[in-house]
């Protein structure tokens, strides 16, 4: 298992089980990134911490955040935003905001972790989503920001190899994480019968095994990924979608 390893998007969701699943797994040091300041404050775990407050968009945070990452041995590449809408009525600023974080952020920060793990080695796993396999109407920024950050993950693999450097990528279906405030159907729909419901309809109409998959069940993907257990994967994307992709 990776030691000393860098998490974005670790306030909250997906990032905020990996880190908590790590921490209890053998974690030595966490450096976790969040835009959100006072969310980061608050994550209190049972190993060392480095935070990192702001964007995983700005280069220049990645280079102030040098010195943390720089005996990293394992990253999470989560950092992510949604957002929904068909292509005929959806703004460019709009699709650059989605683009930017999941795709451009996930760019800076692998780039960050590869170079810190130049030469002794390290396991990144990136949060990509099954949007960017399964193409549905009403996604299109999201689902090409993911889909993209797949082959990025594809390229970084091959990259890295020569270092000792595995990437790979989770691509779940539905999870339930504050993602999905955003997307307007949803957040509808949860302010009618409740967030919970609202998950478990959404999980009936699209997913063959009935459910959505809770952060903590990510997070132990995630850590099987950085693993040694995983010592022979790399460009590899293991999807957890519950059958959505049949």
């Amino acid at each position: 298992m990776a030691r000393h390893i860098l998490i974005t998007g670790a306030a909250s969701g997906i990032g905020l089980a990996c880190a908590r699943h790590l921490a209890a797994h053998g974690a030595a040091r966490l450096v976790l990134v969040d835009r959100d300041a006072e969310a980061l404050a608050r994550v209190e775990l049972p190993v060392t911490v480095d935070r990192v407050a702001g964007d995983v968009r700005d280069e220049a945070m990645w280079e102030n955040a040098r010195a943390p990452i720089a005996r990293i041995d394992g990253a999470v590449v989560n950092a992510g935003v949604g957002g929904a809408g068909p292509i005929t009525e959806l703004s460019l600023t709009e699709w650059q905001r989605i683009v930017s974080v999941n795709l451009d952020g996930a760019f800076l920060t692998m780039r960050a972790a590869m170079r810190a793990m130049k030469g002794a080695g390290g396991a990144i796993v990136a949060t990509a989503s099954a949007a960017g396999i399964k193409p549905e109407a009403g996604v299109a920024a999201y689902g090409a920001s993911k889909a993209a950050l797949l082959h990025l993950v594809r390229v970084a693999a091959k990259e890295g190899a020569a270092d000792r450097i595995r990437v790979n990528a989770v691509a779940p279906a539905g999870v339930e994480t504050p993602v999905w405030d955003a997307v307007p159907m949803f957040a509808d729909r949860a302010a009618e019968v409740g967030r919970d419901a609202a998950f478990a309809e959404l999980a009936a109409m699209a997913t063959p095994l009935g459910r959505y998959a809770k952060p903590e069940e990510i997070a132990t993907q995630v850590a099987f990924l950085l693993s040694d257990a995983a010592a022979l994967i790399t460009g590899a994307t293991l999807v957890c979608d519950g059958g959505y992709t049949l």
